[in-house]
């Protein structure tokens, strides 16, 4: 483990690297590789770049919370390390082809795809896939290797270098972030298919992964993050009261007042639905739905970004809109961050014709521009919003909502500051699911069934508001386990602190799946880790870079430091900017680095 497939020359050979120890197979070793096998200051797209794709030791196991495949590369959107995740079906699949990890360099002469099947791995031609979207490439790869073959595949995003395109497994099930798709195009890759040659992956304690899942269904009506997962529309598919003003990014962060936006109720869903159970093998939470047709896969942002974030609350238009990305090949964060972006900017008059907020009728025509890199305007957003806004000038970048040069998840931090520092400090780039949010340990409105297990890191209840030295420091000790679960393809929305997944039952999930003890200990230091990882490398590319994006950003933009939410429940909140700085300061001294500012 892994295989190491160089695509210029055809070469593909197998590297042993399991006496080392603490990476599990996953990004701790493609961190590893990155650093090994790739110059300080490679443009994301130079044949000689290396994308790490893995399963990993517990990714695909049929067992809780064990779906998940890493995808890994420098980014072509922050100039760091990016990690995607993609849950579904393909970790399972890449596990009973015969392959555990892939890490791939060099360019293909032609189109081509990765075959992974009886533990081998060769490359073939499909000049016939250019420029087909996700679903179509997907049916074409399975009527040619069975239809139980997994594939992941690029849309003509990845094809057409859209700095945020995604790569989509099995139809529906995106590895969303930072641009990973067109790493993927740019070594002339369509597709990873993976052909099963065994069983599922075996597990060295078959009785106890039993009496774990077990204890897990008995948990799904009692855990209310859970079962709100498990039912339907699920907790992608928003539903019920308006939202508190600062809860969620409305018009680009532009309002801190009453959204004015319609919520959708669990009816609007009626008739929607494609599938809502059985996306990830073994684990019985069924948190990802799809909707609006067979590439309809929502995930949790999906609504926010696609949708408020847009000034849109039409549901149809959403729900197809998402759809349509994973088609194409985009991440409806991204997207959604840099239309907004745009449509702030053309209401201000920087960005004459560009597109209007609450434009539902528009936003098929925008995807497929920026997909296809249509027009000036498509063209220009296929950059994504902290690029457009160099072009557009200065004034510009005042609406460019990004950290590390990557468009924001469209969850306010201004009223959950601990989210304000994940996204900026970060060293991989802002994500919604790096650390829990503030507001489940608040304690009044928080989950207080999770605080027991928070307290086992270091995280105490707190006022979900505070930003203090104890915010930096309980940050960084969510992010650091967070972190451990994303290094061992540990799903988050079925782990520990919030979910039923609880750290004993975690690690004796892992004992369970690998035969070796596996302690709380183990699981903080592969998260440290990881996250060690991320910022050598951000330290290593950031020596070599021109400077933009800024790989050791810590800024958030200055609309969340002085523009306060003006009503409801959050009045008043905003990121004190030297409350934040103190909170910093202790975030860095918790994980042992170094203060970049």
């Amino acid at each position: 483990m892994p295989f190491i497939v160089d695509l210029s020359s055809g070469n593909i050979e197998r590297e042993e690297r399991t006496a080392e120890k603490g990476h599990y197979g996953g990004s701790v070793l493609g961190l590893r590789l990155l650093g090994e096998r790739t110059a300080p200051g490679l443009d994301p797209y130079d044949p000689r770049a290396l994308l790490y794709v893995a399963a990993g030791m517990l990714g695909g196991t049929h067992a809780p919370g064990l779906a998940k495949a890493v995808f890994l590369a420098k980014s072509p959107l922050t100039g760091v390390a990016g990690e995607a995740h993609a849950l579904g079906p393909f970790a399972a699949g890449m596990r009973a082809a015969g392959a555990k990890a892939v890490a791939v360099t060099g360019r293909a002469e032609r189109l081509s795809y990765l075959l992974i099947q009886g533990g081998e791995v060769s490359v073939r031609e499909c000049g016939e896939l250019s420029g087909l979207e996700v679903a179509a490439a997907t049916d074409v790869l399975r009527e040619r290797h069975g239809e139980d073959a997994h594939v992941a595949a690029i849309g003509p995003a990845g094809e057409n270098l859209v700095r945020y395109a995604s790569v989509v497994t099995d139809y529906a099930f995106a590895a969303g972030r930072y641009g990973l798709g067109a790493v993927f195009g740019a070594k002339n890759l369509k597709a990873i298919v993976c052909v099963a040659s065994g069983a599922p992956a075996e597990v060295a304690d078959p009785g106890t992964v039993a009496a774990l899942d077990a204890g897990y269904r008995g948990a799904l009506a009692t855990n209310p993050l859970a079962a709100l997962q498990a039912g339907v529309p699920g907790f992608a598919g928003w539903v019920g009261d308006t939202l508190a003003p600062g809860y969620a990014s409305v018009r680009n962060f532009s309002v801190p007042g009453p959204p004015k936006l319609r919520v959708p109720v669990e009816e609007d869903y009626d008739g929607r639905a494609v599938a809502t159970s059985g996306a990830c093998p073994g684990c019985p939470n069924d948190c990802l739905k799809v909707y609006a047709g067979r590439t309809g896969g929502l995930g949790q942002e999906a609504f926010l970004s696609l949708g408020w974030n847009l000034g849109i609350d039409d549901l149809g238009a959403v729900l197809a809109a998402n759809a349509r990305c994973n088609d194409l090949g985009l991440d409806q964060v991204s997207l959604g961050g840099t239309l907004a972006f745009a449509m702030e900017c053309a209401g201000h008059g920087l960005l004459p014709g560009g597109p209007a907020f609450g434009d539902a009728a528009a936003l098929p025509e925008l995807i497929e521009d920026v997909a296809t890199r249509s027009g000036p305007l498509g063209d220009l957003l296929a950059e994504g919003s902290a690029r457009a806004a160099r072009r557009l000038g200065s004034e510009a970048r005042t609406y460019a909502m990004t950290a590390k040069g990557a468009e924001l998840p469209c969850f306010d931090p201004r009223p959950q500051p601990g989210i304000g520092l994940g996204y900026a400090l970060a060293p991989g780039g802002p994500r919604y699911d790096a650390l829990e949010h503030d507001l489940d340990f608040d304690p009044v409105a928080g989950l207080g069934y999770s605080f027991p297990e928070a307290a086992r890191v270091g995280a105490a209840p707190a006022p979900a508001g505070e930003l203090n030295e104890e915010r930096g420091r309980r940050s960084a000790r969510l992010l650091r386990l967070w972190s451990g679960l994303d290094a061992l393809n540990l799903c988050v929305f079925a782990s520990t602190p919030t979910r039923p997944l609880t750290i004993d039952r975690l690690t004796t999930l892992v004992t369970a799946v690998l035969g070796e003890p596996f302690t709380l200990d183990d699981l903080l230091a592969a998260g440290q880790a990881r996250l060690d990882g991320m910022r050598a490398y951000a330290l290593r590319e950031a020596a070599t870079s021109d400077g933009f994006p800024d790989l050791l950003s810590e800024d958030l933009p200055a609309r969340l430091h002085d523009e306060p939410i003006t009503t409801g429940p959050y009045e008043g909140a905003a990121l004190d900017r030297e409350a934040f700085a103190r909170a910093r300061r202790a975030f860095y001294e918790e994980l042992g680095w170094a203060d970049a500012s």
